[in-house]
This record gives structure tokens, sequence and C-alpha cells, in this order.
């Protein structure tokens, strides 16, 4: 009796365990399944794409054009998806609507030009308090709480043209040097920076001084119309400086209509195939090229760092580089 007391009781033990080796094989169960969730959620989060939107200075500007077929890219590669808007021509208003719009449909990141203003600063200041992070490119808004800043150092970018002019003349043995310049545009902080970084440089230059300074809009026309007036206005002029990416290539066609070829030399900024050609030519002695793919890359690439929480410097300068007769066959090459 006892014997079998015994058995019945092991026996009882032996289904008590074997019930919680059960629950315990489907508690663990469970928490490997919530496990799994959890692993599954955080990685479609990672792998959600961020909705950036890019706002051009202006839609069909090849600089820009530039900028965003390499930040398309880019954004492919970081499983971004990258929207491209600006206005049809230069309209700072127009572009300040435009972020306004990218604010209010709660984008997850932004990158356009810096526009001079207290409205445009205040936008990006808003869009920053929102959680939405604001990189400028090409163009910086310092007084901002932009994330960062990608592009050029206008400034130094302006003095290295004021070398080359000033180096370029006194090789040439040119003892009086009158310049025109034209500026992309008088809102744009870039422009200005590279106007006061050249005049920084031709200040303390022998024999040089600026003769007069006009504006064309980022428009080839008005870049032609500007030259033409400067030209007309100061017949001393012998040199003649663009600022923005249309303004040599305007400027060429003024000397040209003026029949000035042999008395004026051009010096420019950007790479535009137009200028490329005219330097291979000897009609625009030297240009100071940007990298507006880099650009590109590197906003989307910043814009990247950020939503992986890493931390930003302030200002991230791409490089620069000047073309002249000596390397511009590399450049013209397919």
């Amino acid at each position: 009796m006892n014997d079998r007391k015994w058995t019945l009781a092991l026996a009882a033990i032996g289904l008590v365990f074997l019930y919680l080796l059960i629950q315990f094989g489907v508690f663990y169960a469970n928490i490997a399944g919530i496990v799994r969730d959890i692993a599954d959620t955080a990685g479609n989060k990672k792998n959600l794409r961020h909705h950036v939107v890019m706002i051009s200075q202006e839609l069909d500007n090849p600089f820009w054009r530039t900028i965003g077929h390499a930040a398309d890219e880019a954004a492919q590669e970081y499983n971004m998806e990258l929207e491209y808007i600006g206005p049809f021509r230069l309209n700072p208003a127009e572009q300040t609507k435009l972020l306004d719009k990218a604010i209010a449909s709660k984008v997850d990141g932004i990158f356009v030009q810096g526009v001079k203003g207290e409205e445009y600063t205040r936008l990006i200041n808003k869009a920053m308090e929102r959680g939405i992070p604001v990189v400028t490119v090409d163009t910086d808004a310092p007084e901002s709480k932009r994330l960062t800043y990608v592009g050029t150092d206008n400034f130094a970018s302006g003095a290295k043209l004021g070398e080359i002019v000033a180096a370029s003349t006194a090789r040439l043995g040119m003892k009086a040097v009158h310049v025109g310049i034209i500026i992309g545009s008088t809102e744009a902080p870039n422009q200005q920076l590279r106007l006061d970084g050249f005049r920084n440089v031709v200040k303390t230059a022998p024999g040089i001084d600026i003769a007069g300074i006009d504006v064309s809009n980022i428009s080839r026309i008005q870049a032609t119309q500007a030259a033409e007036q400067l030209l007309r206005k100061h017949p001393e002029i012998n040199v003649m400086v663009g600022t923005s990416a249309l303004d040599g290539v305007g400027i060429l066609q003024a000397v040209k209509t003026l029949n000035l070829q042999q008395k004026v030399r051009i010096y420019a900024f950007d790479d535009l195939d137009e200028t490329k050609q005219a330097i291979a030519r000897g009609e625009i002695e030297a240009t100071v090229i940007q990298k507006p793919a880099e650009m590109g890359r590197e906003a989307i690439r910043q814009l990247h760092m950020y939503f992986e929480g890493g931390t930003l410097v302030r200002n991230h300068f791409t490089s620069y580089e000047v073309l002249d007769r000596t390397n511009v066959g590399e450049a013209l090459s397919p």
C-alpha cells in the first residue's frame, strides 16, 4: 500500500513537473515572439523612407540640377525619398513660400539655399523647433538655427578669384587694371561673400581698381545687358569678372557685341560647358569651379547622419578649384 502511494505521489509530481515545463515552454515562446515583434518593429522603423525636400534657387538652373541629381542618387543609397522643388525663375519670395509649405506638410528633412531675410530665418527656426532638420546648401543662413551648412566657402572662393586676376594681370604686364564686376544677386549672401572676398584681395593689389558693379539676377540675358552697360559707362574697364554661373558667358556675349575681345579679359565662376569651351578657345581666362555634385551628396549624407543620431559640425565646406587653359582639356574630356 505504501509503495502504491509513493507511486501515485511520484506520478503526481511528474505530472506537475510536466505541466510546469509546458507552461515554461509556452511562456518562453511568448517572450521570443515579443522580442521578434520588437525587433521587426525596430527594423521596419529603421527601414522607413525619410521624405526629404530640396528647395532649389531655380528649377532649371544647371548648377542646381547637378546638386539635385547627385542628391537623388545619395537619397536612394540611404533609403530616402527626395522631392525636388523650386521657383521657375529667381524669386526669394517664392523660395520662402515653398519652405513654409514643406514645414506644413511635416516632411522629415529639408535642404535649401539660404535666403537673406528675417522671415526665411524664422521659418528655418520653426522647422528646427518642430523636429524637422534643415541643412543649408550653397548659400548659408548663419543667423538661423539650421543644422549645418554644406557648400563652398564663398568668401575664400571670391578671394581665390581675386588672386587669379591679380596674378594673371601682373604676369601679362598690365600696369593699370580696371575691373567691372557682375554679381548674380544682391539677395543671395553667397554672392555678397564672393564679392567681399574678391575685394579683400584686390584692394591691396597694386594697380587694380574696381570701376563698377552690376547685377545679373542669375540670368544670362541680364548678365549680358549689365556687362554692356558697365562697359559703355566705364570705357576704361579692361577686366570683367562674374560671380555666378551664367555671368561669364553673359559677359563674353557683351564683349563680343562691343568688339572688345582684344581689350577686355574675362574671369568667371562655375563650370558651364560654354564657359569651359570659351576657356579652351582663349575667350575666358579662367574660372573658379565649385563642386555641386559634392554638395548634393554631402547634404543628404549629413541628413542621414542626423537621422542616425550622429553629431554634425556647423559648417561642412566643399571643395573648389581653378580651371584655365592649362587644365581645361581634362574638364572637356567625355
